[in-house]
C-alpha cells in the first residue's frame, strides 16, 4: 500500500513541476545557428546550448569514456548516438539553471533518431515550443565553414573533405526532420544570409509568436 501511495506522490509532484521549454535552432553547417543562439541569450537572457559544442567538450575530455568515439562520428561528418547527446543536453539544462525555464539548443535534432531519442528521454522534462530553421545556401555555408577554419576553430569537421560529407549527411538526415516540424506547425524559418543583427530581428518577431517576447 505504501509503495503504490509512494509512487502516485512521485506522478503527482512531476506533474506539478512546470516543464522547461525548449526551442530547437537547425540549419546547414555554417548556416549560423550557434551564432543566433548566442544573440538570443545575450539580448533576451535565454540559456544557449550548442549540442556540437557540448559533443566537442565531451570529447576533449580525457576521462570521457565517449571521447574517442564523439571524435570518430564528428570527423567522419556522422550523427553521434542520441543517447550520448541527450544525456550531455540533460545535464548542461541541469548545470545552466534558466530562471525563464526556456533553453535554446542548436544543431539538434539531426535526424529521426534524435526526435525519438528526445521524445523517449526528455518529453518528461521539456516542451518543445518549435525550430527556428537558418536559411542559408550551400555556397554560403561552405564558405563560413572554411573562414571559420582557416581562423584557427579547431574544429577537425571545418574542412573541404568532411564538409562534404556533412552536407551530404544534412541533405539526407535533417532536412527530413525540418519537413517533420513544419508539418506540426512548429518551424519557423528565418534567412540566415543577412547580418547576424537582422537575423536576430526577425528571429525576435518568431519569439513574440511563441510567447517568449511581449509584443509591447
Amino acid at each position: 500500500m505504501l509503495n503504490v501511495f509512494t509512487a502516485g506522490l512521485r506522478l503527482f509532484t512531476m506533474s506539478t513541476i512546470p516543464k522547461n521549454e525548449v526551442l530547437f535552432i537547425l540549419g546547414g553547417p555554417g548556416a549560423g545557428k550557434g551564432t543566433l543562439g548566442q544573440y538570443i541569450m545575450e539580448r533576451l537572457g535565454y540559456v544557449h546550448l550548442s549540442a556540437g559544442d557540448l559533443l566537442r567538450d565531451e570529447r576533449r575530455n580525457a576521462n570521457s569514456q565517449y571521447g574517442q568515439l564523439i571524435e570518430n562520428y564528428i570527423r567522419d561528418g556522422k550523427i553521434v548516438p542520441v543517447a550520448i547527446t541527450c544525456s550531455l543536453l540533460d545535464q548542461a539544462m541541469q548545470k545552466h539553471y534558466s530562471p525563464h525555464k526556456r533553453y535554446l539548443i542548436d544543431g539538434f535534432p539531426r535526424n529521426q533518431d534524435n526526435v525519438d531519442g528526445w521524445n523517449e528521454t526528455m518529453s518528461d522534462k521539456c516542451i518543445v515550443k518549435g525550430v527556428l530553421f537558418c536559411e542559408c545556401n550551400k555556397e554560403v555555408c561552405t564558405q563560413r565553414c572554411l573562414k571559420r577554419g582557416a581562423a584557427g576553430s579547431g574544429r577537425s569537421d571545418d574542412n573541404e573533405e568532411v564538409l562534404v560529407k556533412r552536407h551530404e549527411t544534412y541533405i539526407m538526415a535533417t532536412l527530413p526532420i525540418i519537413e517533420y516540424y513544419e508539418k506540426q506547425n512548429l518551424l519557423f524559418k528565418v534567412n540566415s544570409m543577412q547580418t547576424p543583427e537582422k537575423v536576430f530581428t526577425d528571429a525576435k518577431e518568431i519569439l513574440k509568436k511563441i510567447g517568449w517576447v511581449s509584443n509591447e
